[in-house]
């Protein structure tokens, strides 16, 4: 496996790893800086929350790579492979349209902030750093969704079942 495979297979698997470990890290130092010391500092409750806002949109993209959003799929049942492909990939061009909108209006505020030069309260760092994560996970979904759409089209035309993903009850 290539090292872009790898990359592509991982990608938001690690970024998780690492956004939920500086969450819980930053957390509990806080914790215990609050209790022990009765001190605080203001930069880590603004690490704690970006790394939040990354978490959630990173997560996103992970679940539209594994198809685990909520979705009613009770008519899926009765579907065969082809209409069910037909029925993904309805869904999947739905959700690239609003994702590209998406990417443009949180692109937009990245912009916005940049061009005043809008910085954080505690860390004092430019809040570009932060409000990227919308557009990089939108990015993401989007990168997502071509995939799932190649993977359907393929399911569509050679007639297999397609990717559902994980089911949570059966």
């Amino acid at each position: 496996m290539t090292i872009f495979q790898n990359i592509d297979r991982n990608a938001e698997r690690w970024l998780l790893l690492v956004f939920y470990t500086m969450l819980v890290i930053t957390m509990a130092i806080e914790v215990l800086r609050r209790e022990i010391f009765a001190f605080s500092s203001i930069w880590g409750e603004e690490i704690v929350r970006y790394s939040f806002i990354y978490l959630a949109w990173i997560g996103a993209a992970a679940a539209v790579k594994e198809r685990a959003h909520i979705r009613i799929d009770v008519i899926m049942h009765y579907l065969g492979p082809r209409p069910k492909a037909l029925l993904y990939i309805f869904g999947d061009l739905v959700m690239f349209g609003v994702a590209v909108i998406a990417l443009y209006w949180s692109y937009e505020a990245v912009h916005v902030s940049a061009k005043f030069g809008s910085v954080t309260d505690g860390l004092r760092i430019s809040k570009v750093w932060f409000l990227m994560a919308v557009p990089t996970g939108f990015a993401l979904m989007i990168w997502r969704l071509i995939q799932s759409f190649m993977r359907d089209l393929k399911s569509l035309r050679d007639g297999t079942p397609v990717f559902e993903g994980d089911k949570l009850f059966d």
